[in-house]
């Protein structure tokens, strides 16, 4: 007789977790659905309500106040070609759910990236986490996102989120691990407080690095935008998918070169700022 392994039932396991969450948490989670699905909802009528040519000269004064003239320009050509192959209500969906994926994502990224920093302990526990968030395939991050907020763009915000995370949280910890020790102890020679040294020395030195896993983190945000097309999240991704459902080749690439088009913007822009905080910290 053959000696057998018996099979772990991991999958039997996933569904019983997720099962108790859904009926634990399903009433929380589905009134934060409304919340905010209203809110994405607003801001992208809000939008779209405005004239483009509105709406793409005010990107281009935020841009030019924030990098300089070249990209300011780039980013009022590039969002006038987007209006010109009828896609601007696609494009400013997908922006607004990237931006407010990447908000959040920041908002709980970095301060587990800083606790990860000033404990080892944490850090053994978060570093393998986001080994396996990393390597885990995007689709699978739309699984549990159905059951809690439903199809549609707050499930794309919540699978973004997650998936767009471990950039910011890897090099926030990163950062301010890198600090020099020669200024940690001299910090720590005038009796600073650990607070002290953490918003004085190590998180300034730290956001150069820091910016560069916000560059990443809206990078990976825009590619889940796309891949949540197929739960309903709309925007450039629903454009591509309804292509491949119709079997139209021109439309798709058509979509896929706009979602191009908007990667290049949202990448120049934060690359520029993260180059200007760490030209100023350099030069500081």
């Amino acid at each position: 007789m053959a000696f057998e392994v018996p099979r772990i039932p991991l999958a039997e396991w996933c569904d019983i977790a997720l099962d108790w969450a859904t009926e634990h948490f399903s009433g929380v989670t589905r009134a934060m659905s409304a919340v905010v699905g209203t809110a994405i909802e607003t801001t992208t009528d809000f939008l779209v309500g405005l004239p483009p040519w509105l709406v793409i000269i005010a990107c281009g004064l935020l841009v030019w106040r924030l990098t300089n003239i070249r990209i300011a320009i780039g980013t009022v050509v590039g969002f006038a070609f987007l209006w010109n192959l009828e896609l601007w209500r696609a494009t400013l969906q997908s922006l607004v759910l990237v931006l407010v994926s990447t908000m959040f994502a920041l908002a709980i990224g970095i301060p587990i990236g800083i606790s990860a920093a000033l404990s080892k302990r944490f850090w053994r526990i978060v570093g393998p986490a986001l080994d396996m968030m990393q390597t885990m395939p995007s689709f699978v991050y739309l699984i549990p996102a159905i059951p809690f907020f439903g199809l549609g763009a707050v499930s794309a915000c919540f699978a973004t989120i997650v998936f767009a995370m471990p950039p910011t949280i890897r090099l926030t910890a990163l950062g301010i691990m890198q600090t020099p020790p020669e200024l940690v102890e001299a910090a720590d020679a005038f009796g600073s407080s650990r607070w002290q040294k953490l918003f004085k020395i190590q998180l300034p030195l730290a956001i150069p690095t820091i910016m560069a896993g916000v560059n990443q983190t809206i990078m990976l945000a825009l590619s889940m935008v796309v891949i949540a097309a197929m739960i309903g999240a709309g925007g450039l991704g629903g454009e591509v998918w309804r292509a491949i459902q119709r079997l139209e080749a021109g439309q798709g690439f058509q979509a896929g070169i706009a979602i191009v088009v908007l990667a290049v913007i949202l990448d120049r822009i934060t690359q520029h700022i993260a180059r200007h905080m760490r030209r100023d910290h350099q030069q500081g």
